[in-house]
């Protein structure tokens, strides 16, 4: 069988991961990196090599693109990449807009005859495809998720994004069930006020529902751990039997794992029909290379 010919689209936290999890893949082919044309006047060492390019148009065949970019870019990156006849996977993160992205995606790849999986992260991701299983076992009851201690690459890049802000790291603090804590590490441009980057950093979206704090650091790389986790817990009923407590947990490192989910998903994608995926709705099956029987025989 012919390689699989992958995109990475950006050079941040998780395209770095991603370049690599496609090289350490036997069934996939490294099609090239999609970058700013700014950074592709001026090479990376660590990409020698690979062929680098601000126009995905300038890698020639390519069967799926990884999009790696910040969160709010995503949607219309993913949609013009679509419109080229290329299937896309992505890590959208924010939970309550994921919907309408899939929708809007969803009828851009039914006309354009290509697939798209979104929010193919850890959480939403993996930790979606983890509650979903949950729920089929126990269906009457609650589940909590519990993300930390660690760093929010989604949060860091927000709070990064405001004015004033030289660089930002942004702690996931979990206080329990499913109640989070978040702690922004800043550090400011001169003449920049500490106030006017807090106030910025607690009206936007993606802090205005916790309880946030913001700090002013000399170094925030001196701060910088790019370790995570997570612990699901769901207590329920199966049936009418009361009392079935499950719970899953993983310490990570954050965009490692969310580069390699990424790219088992592009195995996925490529398998579907036309249209937008949640990753709940991927058979697992279809992230791993290698043939149905050998998979089942290993794993089941």
């Amino acid at each position: 069988m012919s390689k699989l010919k992958v995109a990475v689209i950006g050079y941040g936290n998780i395209g770095r991961f991603a370049v690599e999890a496609i090289q350490a893949a036997s069934d996939m082919e490294l099609a090239g990196v999609v970058r700013r044309a700014s950074s592709v006047s001026k090479p990376s060492t660590e990409l020698a090599g690979v062929k680098v390019v601000s126009d995905i148009d300038d890698l020639g065949k390519v069967d799926v693109a990884l999009i790696c970019g910040p969160t709010r870019s995503v949607p219309e990156m993913a949609k013009a990449i679509v419109e080229k006849g290329i299937c896309t996977v992505d890590s959208y993160d924010i939970h309550g807009e994921l919907w309408n992205v899939h929708e809007m995606l969803d009828a851009v790849c039914k006309k354009h005859n290509a697939a798209s999986i979104i929010s193919a992260g850890w959480d939403p991701g993996t930790d979606s495809v983890i509650r979903t299983l949950m729920m089929a076992m126990a269906p009457k009851g609650i589940t909590y998720t519990n993300f930390g201690p660690g760093m929010s690459m989604g949060h860091s890049v927000v709070a990064h994004s405001k004015a004033g802000v030289k660089n930002a790291l942004s702690m996931t603090i979990p206080t329990g069930t499913g109640v989070h804590r978040r702690m922004v590490y800043v550090e400011l441009e001169d003449g920049a006020k500490l106030e006017d980057v807090t106030a910025a950093i607690k009206a936007d979206s993606y802090f205005s529902h916790d309880e946030t704090h913001v700090m002013a650091v000399e170094s925030v790389d001196a701060l910088q751990d790019m370790g995570h986790g997570v612990l699901i817990e769901r207590k329920g009923v199966s049936g009418k039997t009361q009392n079935q407590l499950i719970e899953f947990r993983m310490h990570i490192n954050n965009p490692a794992l969310t580069a390699q989910v990424l790219v088992s998903c592009a195995r996925a994608v490529v398998k579907q029909k036309p249209g937008c995926y949640a990753l709940p709705e991927i058979a697992p099956m279809d992230l791993l290379a290698g043939d149905k029987e050998t998979l089942i025989k290993s794993l089941v």
